[in-house]
């Protein structure tokens, strides 16, 4: 409590420019991904929700339409607004934070999805009326049609009361196809488990976060810098680095141009042939 309340004082002392907005593409793919079962794709919704399309389903990860969390308004409207999405075969929660688990845009997706969630957190699921759940512990997995879904750790914590702290588990996702992997990190401090997780699978895409990391005396057991999230992307051994979780909620002290400034002189730092992908919001990437 101490730690909060110096961090919100220095937070009154500091002027930021508010102004940038991240971009939305100008071309949107609405109707080939409504219909699509049949092309990988990936599309960024906004802040850590995507649209992942893979072995003819459509998955969701973190699925958040909300206009504000707490006291903080929306920066950027979501790529794709929730009536346009298609039936949804999967939704992947990482953790019970309200910027990650949205229920009133929960009962808003179309389709009866399969939802896949840390340990802890599948008593909320059915409390709320949702009964097709899944629970996973660390490192569980399990084989849906083609694809093979794995629960992983990161370093971060779980809270949506004032009784429930750490009381569900918190983690990332790895969705793996014949052809194609993606590992969606969720939230997540820098923590020497993603060269385990590196060693461990050949990662395609890896989707991390590089926001809501000022003050870092704070913040830094929770959301890594965007420093360190090229650091993670090295230790992944991943091919393609897609930010998120910087553009729509003002959750610490940085701004989005702050964390895309930082990403980019970071990532010009490094060697090597890997690429990164800054998505417009409502972009498609096809695979």
């Amino acid at each position: 409590m101490r730690d909060i309340m110096k961090w919100q004082a220095e937070r009154w002392l500091k002027r930021k420019d508010l102004s940038y907005k991240v971009p939305h593409t100008k071309k949107t793919k609405i109707h080939e991904i409504y219909s699509n079962r049949e092309f990988g794709t990936i599309t960024w919704i906004g802040h850590v929700t995507f649209l992942i399309q893979l072995s003819g389903l459509n998955i969701v990860t973190d699925p958040v339409w909300a206009s504000r969390v707490g006291f903080e308004k929306r920066l950027s409207k979501p790529g794709i607004m929730l009536e346009d999405m298609p039936e949804i075969d999967i939704v992947l929660i990482s953790h019970n934070h309200y910027d990650h688990l949205h229920f009133n845009s929960i009962y808003q997706l179309k389709g009866d999805p399969l939802f896949l969630v840390p340990k802890g957190l599948k008593r909320l699921f059915l409390q709320k009326g949702i009964t097709n759940v899944k629970e996973f512990n660390w490192w569980d997995c399990m084989l849906h049609k083609q694809l093979e879904l794995t629960f992983l750790p990161t370093l971060h914590w779980s809270r949506r009361s004032l009784l429930d702290l750490n009381k569900s588990l918190w983690g990332g996702w790895m969705v793996k196809e014949r052809s194609k992997t993606i590992f969606f990190v969720g939230d997540s401090g820098y923590h020497p488990i993603f060269k385990k997780i590196g060693r461990s699978y050949q990662i395609d895409y890896a989707l991390i976060p590089i926001g809501a990391y000022e003050p870092e005396w704070f913040m830094k057991q929770q959301h890594v810098t965007p420093e360190e999230a090229v650091q993670c992307f090295q230790e992944l051994n991943a091919s393609t680095f897609i930010p998120m979780h910087y553009d729509a909620f003002r959750l610490a002290d940085d701004t989005p141009k702050e964390a895309l400034d930082r990403l980019k002189k970071a990532w010009n730092k490094r060697k090597g042939s890997k690429k990164l992908m800054i998505l417009k919001l409502g972009e498609t990437l096809d695979l």
